[in-house]
């Protein structure tokens, strides 16, 4: 690596085996402000920011005393939870393995799977003042079927909070900008108080990803 002076972009050299894409991915990486915060402030993610923007716009973790955090690899947005929260109840549930967080349930299991809601709601003991999704399926290289994809998780989440969460509880769902579907926006303003769009700054400028943030469960 190659690093000019202060303020200036860290040059990645090449080197062999390494892609064009590669090379570019980790100069965003080394480069990006957020990433360089998370290591230095123990966020196993830049993702952890997120939700820290989101919560100081909306307060979503304010008297939260049961969350459950969907999709949560590598960790970040439980990290956030605990910090804020400590003695907040949390469970977290994803495919992938997840090295374990401190007062935080971890379940490695597909959400859609039967036995996930079941599992979940035993591990949290009650219902739920917030549910965090930032699940996103697995990409296919087509943008419409991401989405698409990605939109059914956000819909299967949507209803399982809606069976869940306390009355006055709060949803909090990754989606792709494109990808929102009419009659789910629709169906969590008749559930919840409010329902609104954000886009955190933590989230990168060229990422079509937003976030459906839906307060009040009826």
């Amino acid at each position: 690596m190659s690093r000019g002076g202060s303020g200036s972009q860290i040059k990645v050299r090449t080197a062999r085996g390494r892609t064009a894409q590669s090379q570019r991915w980790l100069e965003r990486q080394l480069n990006d402000p957020y990433v360089r915060r998370a290591k230095a402030e123990g966020y196993r993610s830049r993702a952890a920011y997120k939700l820290i923007e989101l919560d100081e716009r909306f307060a979503l973790l304010k008297g939260a005393r049961r969350v459950l955090d969907l999709g949560l690899a590598p960790g970040g947005w439980s990290q956030v939870v605990r910090r804020v929260v400590p003695a907040a109840t949390v469970v977290g549930i994803d495919l992938l393995p997840v090295d374990p967080i401190d007062g935080v349930t971890i379940l490695q299991l597909d959400f859609m799977a039967d036995a996930a809601p079941g599992l979940l709601m035993a591990a949290l003991g009650g219902p739920a003042d917030l549910v965090l999704s930032d699940m996103a399926a697995n990409t296919v290289g087509h943008p419409q079927t991401d989405a698409l994809r990605t939109m059914a998780l956000v819909e299967a989440a949507a209803a399982f909070a809606a069976e869940v969460l306390r009355p006055g509880g709060a949803f909090v769902a990754k989606a792709f900008a494109g990808g929102a579907d009419h009659a789910l926006v629709a169906g969590l303003k008749r559930q919840f108080a409010t329902v609104k769009h954000a886009k955190p700054p933590a989230s990168r400028k060229g990422s079509v990803e937003w976030y459906l943030v839906a307060q009040g469960r009826k």
